[in-house]
């Protein structure tokens, strides 16, 4: 983040322009990355992030590939305006004068960013995850009503099947959050939190001091700022880095937050049942389901928030607003 003195106002816009921007150019990889990783050995219907998208515009349209955007759109502007808004507030009160952050110091204010923004970052997955694995689910329920089907006629030759297209619908956001506020209160929002947080406040931890370090050798002079493509740059890079890095807890809070399975899959009872099912049947490398998708995902949503900060995007739409008289 730019050292400038930005007021609270100007970074709550730049946390929401950055976000919405991101998620609209990125979010149809967001999507293939989530079934991706909640696919399991005995049901995998897409072999590649390609193979996800390509399987999703057939089934669903093009628009079934920004299946749960909505959420995303609504909710991501108070979640990165906290993420970003949160690491300036933890920098600025742990620093010394002015002087340059040591890196312990620097990794505790990524903690403490990633930590408040999970108030607004769990039910926004929670709900999203649960839009966007809504067609994998609906394909996996029709694949096996088709192989019941064949299997019956094979076997029964004169029996007579259901013939025509399985209609599943997909719940709508508001219909789920009803429904999971009536069933489980407050607490069904939040399922997931846990793993969340496992998430959030590592990526947070090595995010932030590493684009910190990466944007300053593009410094000019000792004082001037970087440049805005050193920005970018330095964002994408630390953020890939750091996605790669949590991936696995990623695919730990998916499965987690996954309400609806398909029949032949595990449901899990917390962290430690879902680590040791996911050993124990699909093996290490299930760790890394998604993890190119999710790189491709936050390396141009963390460059882009980098570049509305160095713009100055919020202070210019500020500018613009009427100031009202004391």
């Amino acid at each position: 983040m730019a050292d400038k003195q930005i007021s609270l106002p100007a970074k709550l816009i730049n946390g929401g322009v950055a976000g919405l921007i991101g998620v609209t150019c990125v979010f149809p990889i967001d999507l293939a990355k989530t079934r991706l990783q909640n696919q399991q050995n005995g049901s995998r219907l897409y072999t590649s992030m390609s193979d996800c998208l390509i399987k999703t515009i057939r089934s669903e349209g093009y628009f079934g590939m920004y299946r749960g955007a909505a959420v995303n759109l609504t909710l991501v502007t108070p979640e990165k305006a906290i993420k970003l808004a949160a690491n300036d507030f933890f920098r600025f009160h742990l620093s010394k004068d002015g002087q340059k952050l040591t890196l312990l110091r620097e990794m505790l204010a990524g903690c403490g960013a990633g930590t408040c923004q999970v108030i607004v970052t769990t039910p926004m997955e929670m709900l999203k995850i649960q839009l966007q694995d809504a067609g994998r689910i609906v394909l996996n329920i029709k694949m096996y009503v088709c192989v019941c089907a064949a299997a019956q006629r094979k076997l029964m030759p004169q029996a007579v099947t259901p013939e025509g297209p399985v209609e599943l619908k997909s719940p709508t956001a508001m219909q789920l959050t009803r429904q999971l506020l009536k069933e489980k209160g407050i607490a069904g929002l939040y399922k997931g939190l846990g793993a969340t947080l496992l998430r959030d406040v590592p990526f947070s931890i090595i995010y932030f001091p590493l684009f910190a370090n990466l944007n300053n050798l593009g410094k000019r002079g000792v004082d001037g700022p970087a440049p805005f493509y050193v920005s970018f740059i330095s964002g994408c890079m630390a953020g890939s880095t750091a996605a790669i890095a949590v991936n696995p807890v990623d695919v730990i809070k998916t499965r987690l937050q996954s309400l609806t399975r398909g029949s032949q899959e595990d449901t899990y009872s917390g962290v430690t049942d879902c680590i040791r099912k996911i050993l124990r049947k699909e093996g290490p490398a299930a760790f890394l389901k998604g993890a190119y998708c999710r790189a491709l995902v936050i390396a141009p949503l963390f460059g882009i928030a980098q570049v509305v900060y160095f713009l100055g995007v919020g202070e210019l739409i500020l500018s613009y607003l009427p100031k009202r008289n004391n």
